[in-house]
């Protein structure tokens, strides 16, 4: 059975009209969605758990700039150590989104965010994000956390979303 060019190539669209379809519809995220916009959420199975919100400050000492938050611990806490968010953007850059580990030191967290020797610096903690729907996107941690202090940060931002793993 011979088929023509033009059978051929009309076949080929409507698979790739029916596969493309078939795709948008397994796309659609029917799960938890934020109440509010431009906030971090912790993924706990169907619960959204708001992470802490807070603003760091920047202090210069010797030859790094630190990044402090106030108390020794959030009260955000979750027992995942790949812990998965969700968020709805109005203004926050979700692809600026960094993660970092704090330190916990004179009854405060840090992070050292500038320095002049970047062995005095913690790299980013690997993050996946994947958009969901029109404004709404699930940030996933892409490595195994320690118990501890934990903060997400929208890089140039002192704005802070931060939780505790224990």
């Amino acid at each position: 059975m011979l088929v023509s060019r033009g059978e051929m190539f009309r076949a080929i669209i409507a698979l790739s009209l029916l596969i493309s379809s078939i795709g948008v519809a397994a796309d659609k995220y029917t799960g938890p969605r934020p109440p509010k916009a431009d906030v971090v959420y912790l993924v706990h199975a169907d619960n959204l758990i708001e992470t802490e919100l807070g603003k760091a400050k920047s202090d210069e000492r010797k030859d790094v700039v630190v990044a402090t938050l106030p108390g020794p611990s959030s009260p955000v806490k979750t027992p995942m150590a790949e812990p998965i968010f969700l968020i709805k953007t109005d203004k926050i850059a979700v692809d600026k989104l960094a993660a970092f580990k704090l330190d916990v030191k004179n009854g405060q967290r840090e992070v050292v965010i500038s320095a002049k020797k970047l062995k005095n610096m913690k790299a980013p903690i690997h993050l996946t994000i994947t958009r969901l729907d029109d404004r709404l996107y699930r940030v996933e941690v892409d490595e195994v956390l320690e118990n501890g202090e934990y903060s997400l940060s929208p890089d140039g931002s002192d704005e802070t979303f931060s939780f505790q793993i224990y």
